[in-house]
């Protein structure tokens, strides 16, 4: 299969997190702007970037997805997309896994988010966290599908659902311990 082909079945999502990844690598003035754009005060600095990626920089639900991710993916430095769902990431941060009343607050007040601005606003503390404490990548791609779609009343249920179901369904403990044998 050619470059051409393969770019035409990959996601949108896909090719984002893929090209954020790639440019961090090779720029790190690019990679330190990104950086600065979960801060909603120096946002901007990521708007090149997101614009000639084709990312509508005037509406928030279309722009927030993208910049929480590529700040995300600039601040832990990542190398590739990981496999690490946001649910088992928050029980993986916690030694307790599912059952730490830290990591079921912390997925609580993600759940009560009502609207694309205030999970993107919740996530940025998040990953920091789950940077510093699952020790696996989170699978980016996953994420920004689902915030991309968190602005529809009905997905945004579904989503929620998702991560809950990530969260509660399965001990971070297996999830993280298994090997890819």
């Amino acid at each position: 299969m050619d470059a051409a082909t393969e770019k035409l079945k990959s996601t949108r999502e896909e090719r984002f997190v893929t090209s954020v990844i790639k440019r961090c690598q090779e720029d790190k003035g690019l990679a330190a702007r990104l950086r600065r754009g979960d801060n909603p005060a120096t946002e901007y600095q990521s708007w090149e970037l997101l614009a000639s990626l084709g990312v509508d920089l005037e509406k928030d639900y279309e722009r927030l997805p993208f910049v929480t991710l590529a700040a995300a993916i600039a601040k832990t430095k990542a190398e590739h997309n990981g496999r690490l769902s946001l649910g088992r990431a928050i029980a993986a941060c916690y030694e307790d896994g599912r059952d730490s009343n830290q990591a079921k607050a912390r997925l609580r007040r993600l759940l009560a988010c009502e609207d694309t601005p205030e999970a993107c606003r919740i996530l940025r503390s998040l990953f920091s966290l789950i940077d510093s404490k699952a020790n696996q990548p989170l699978d980016f791609v996953r994420l920004l599908k689902q915030l991309r779609r968190f602005s529809f009343d009905d997905a945004r249920t579904q989503i929620k659902a998702q991560w809950a179901q990530e969260f509660y369904g399965q001990p971070a403990q297996s999830q993280a311990g298994e090997t890819g044998a």
